[in-house]
């Protein structure tokens, strides 16, 4: 019965729930790596030649243990969990609407073939940054509060409506909410990478295969996150210098464009700062799509199982009341339908 019923493809809120669910569990497990990888990637290096620090930090941190020790030692350990709670929010709500998105994107254009087939590596990137586009503009306004409250000093952390407000009473008003909205539109090719990267896999690996083992979808999920997070790091960096408060050193110049982030990262400490972070945020990346798609494969076998018992529920109650009205009909009594 469930082989057969799962062959039918889930509605695209049921693909939503699913993929936010599994998102949700994933990002909790690593929260504390989001802490230290958005750390890392907004302090300017240190010269021997400073007098006071680049960073929107008071401390300066060296590595992802550096990090992780003297966030711990300033902070206590609630200090690996600063924004969680709006962070959560995100990516429950984001990866409702990437999820969404691209299963009515996919439906329609399968629906649109005369004789329906897999799409194409090309197309099913194109398809994904359709849906990561939708999905960003209305969830935005809450990595941009997310991050804020990742870069709070200490003394000075602020619940989610009140880092909300404190970012749109700047100079920028309600627009500082989509700050980064442009480089998280280009950055709509990291999700677009990751699940184009895992639907190839899939189908290359374990072709005809209706569900996947868990072991099966974490490694999946891990190398397509792998792959997409190395090719969009410096965007990744910038994003996230542009949601952030600006160094000191641009005496609270905020910055315009994460081109302009870029150039300043490149000016102030070299190519190779375009990568600051990528330790934790590809081991974050991995452990959390990994995560994602083996709870998502989960949720998904889950919902069908529940959907084909409703439809079985259904159809037998229909039954009954066929059979109740062939019987009344040959009696010729009236037949009521409660």
């Amino acid at each position: 019965m469930a082989q057969n019923t799962s062959k039918e493809p889930l509605p695209p809120w049921g693909n939503a729930l699913a993929g936010a669910a599994g998102a949700l569990l994933a990002n909790a497990v690593v929260y504390p790596l989001d802490i230290i990888k958005t750390r890392l990637q907004i302090q300017v290096k240190r010269k021997p030649t400073d007098s006071e620090p680049l960073t929107t930090n008071e401390v300066h941190y060296t590595s992802s243990l550096d990090a992780l020790r003297k966030i711990v030692e300033d902070e206590g350990v609630m200090g690996l969990y600063s924004g969680f709670n709006g962070s959560l929010i995100g990516v429950a709500s984001t990866n409702f609407a990437y999820f969404y998105w691209y299963s009515v994107v996919r439906t329609i254009y399968l629906s649109s073939q005369v004789i329906p087939k897999p799409p194409g590596t090309a197309t099913e990137l194109s398809l994904g940054a359709a849906a990561g586009a939708v999905a960003q503009v209305f969830t935005i306004p809450v990595s941009v509060v997310t991050t804020r409250q990742q870069t709070q000093i200490k003394g000075d952390k602020k619940g989610l409506i009140d880092t909300g407000r404190e970012v749109i009473n700047t100079e920028d008003g309600w627009s500082g909410l989509w700050r980064g909205l442009k480089a998280s539109l280009v950055l709509v090719v990291n999700p677009a990478i990751t699940y184009g990267a895992y639907q190839r896999l899939r189908e290359v690996l374990f072709p005809g295969r209706l569900s996947l083992k868990p072991w099966e979808a974490f490694a999946l999920g891990a190398m397509s996150k792998a792959l997409a997070t190395i090719a969009t790091q410096p965007l990744i960096v910038a994003k996230v210098g542009l949601q952030s408060k600006p160094p000191p050193a641009r005496q609270g110049k905020p910055f315009r464009s994460f081109v302009e982030v870029m150039s300043y990262i490149v000016e102030h400490e070299g190519p190779l700062a375009l990568f600051k972070g990528i330790a934790p945020q590809v081991t974050k990346g991995i452990i959390v799509q990994g995560l994602l798609m083996m709870t998502k494969e989960r949720m998904e076998l889950l919902f069908v199982l529940l959907f084909a018992y409703w439809r079985k529920i259904r159809y037998e109650r229909l039954q009954k009341l066929a059979d109740l009205a062939a019987t009344r009909a040959k009696q010729n009594m009236p037949v009521i339908v409660k």
